[in-house]
């Protein structure tokens, strides 16, 4: 199993943010992965679903919107109509043997992602939808199409309007955390310790049975279960930005924008890092107005432009973030146009792009603010604000 450090995930709810609750990911992934973004609408289909690996049993769907490397099934992060966020993490356990064994081909955290988008209208339902298909299936297999070693348990962090989960897992088991307020992010070490609110059945027994706990004092998830402790400066680093930038009580997208963006930390990393920040998401959830979301859909999210998408009845995006139907590792138009850009032209572009950001940030929020029913204005908000950019590059 691969050690490999990558990606970090946010929220900040409550009384620090003014605008409900604030998601956000940098989803690190192997140098030369192409992440896109892509929206699938809502549907009725029952019929069973392909994940990367293996099949699931299917059900109703509901429209989400996915940042994913190109290849496989399954989302690094993403949100639904409901105002649902979903990202994952990579997390190192020493339980690996058995149905706990992460380098056989299961559920990938990834699928996870997507398929409690799909099917979960709260953060909760979706805590649920993940919990029972991961007892049911397990997770693993390999996480990069070009190292079959890649392989890993995951964490999540599960947030809609009101509320956030943190999942942590080891193999089919299982703890969650509420958050309901405050901030909180996750890396790619187990945080949960003696505190949660949800369990796996039979969690304890199954500890005590593989020699990990004697059965005496408080049940520390992370203690027990997490294999490595070299990989917390991360998200002590991420602890402090939240810290500085919730300190106004009025944490706003833009703030998430920056912890993003923060290099020194390496939360940020470089496209030709050998673990590259290949795509970012930041989501406004709020229950008083529509949620929106901002994608990068390129690599390093400190020379990227967030770009909003809001759900409407028939939203629309751009096809210049999708990589190609019959090549799914090749870059699609967006990633190679900025790829370029950010080689010859540098600072110039990011200031142009960065001015373009910040005009989106005030119309959006003041469209959202004054917006009845009729979302029609924002069908292709994305898909402009994509474009745009396509064509500054050009």
């Amino acid at each position: 199993m691969a050690f490999l450090e990558s990606c970090d995930t946010f929220v900040v709810l409550p009384p620090l943010t003014k605008m409900g609750v604030v998601f956000g990911k940098n989803s690190d992934r192997p140098n030369g992965e192409v992440q896109e973004v892509v929206y699938y609408p809502s549907s009725d289909d029952n019929g069973p679903v392909m994940c990367t690996y293996i099949e699931v049993e299917g059900a109703p769907s509901k429209a989400i919107i996915l940042s994913k490397p190109g290849w496989m099934w399954g989302a690094e992060m993403g949100a639904n109509e409901c105002g649902v966020a979903i990202g994952n993490e990579a997390i190192w356990t020493i339980d690996n043997d058995g149905d706990h064994d992460p380098s056989i081909k299961r559920l990938l955290g990834m699928d996870l992602v997507r398929l409690g988008l799909e099917r979960g209208s709260t953060a909760l339902e979706a805590l649920d939808v993940i919990t029972s298909l991961l007892e049911k299936y397990g997770q693993g297999g390999p996480c990069s199409n070009t190292d079959s070693g890649f392989c890993y348990h995951n964490s999540f962090l599960i947030a809609d309007p009101s509320t956030a989960w943190i999942l942590e897992t080891s193999g089919k088991h299982w703890v969650a955390e509420e958050i309901k307020s405050g901030y909180r992010n996750i890396s790619n070490v187990l945080t949960i310790t003696t505190k949660f609110d949800k369990h796996s059945d039979g969690l304890f027994e199954y500890a005590k049975s593989k020699g990990l706990w004697n059965g005496e004092g408080d049940f520390d998830f992370a203690n027990i279960f997490g294999a490595d402790k070299g990989c917390s400066s991360r998200l002590e680093a991420g602890k402090k930005l939240l810290e500085k930038f919730t300190g106004s009580n009025n944490f706003k997208e833009t703030d998430m924008f920056c912890i993003l963006r923060d290099t020194e930390s390496e939360i940020c990393r470089p496209a030709d890092s050998s673990c590259a920040t290949q795509g970012a998401q930041v989501s406004t959830l709020t229950n008083d107005k529509p949620s929106a979301h901002w994608f990068t859909a390129t690599p390093d999210p400190s020379k990227s432009v967030f770009k909003p998408f809001v759900f409407t009845p028939n939203v629309s995006i751009s096809k210049h973030t999708k990589c190609p139907e019959d090549e799914k590792t090749s870059p699609h138009t967006l990633y190679s146009l900025h790829s370029a850009a950010m080689k010859s032209k540098g600072n110039e572009v990011q200031d142009l792009l960065l001015n373009m950001e910040a005009t989106c940030v005030r119309e959006l929020d003041d469209v959202l603010s004054n917006t009845g029913s009729d979302l029609s204005e924002l069908d292709e908000l994305l898909k402009d604000c994509v474009e745009t950019e396509v064509k500054f590059y050009r």
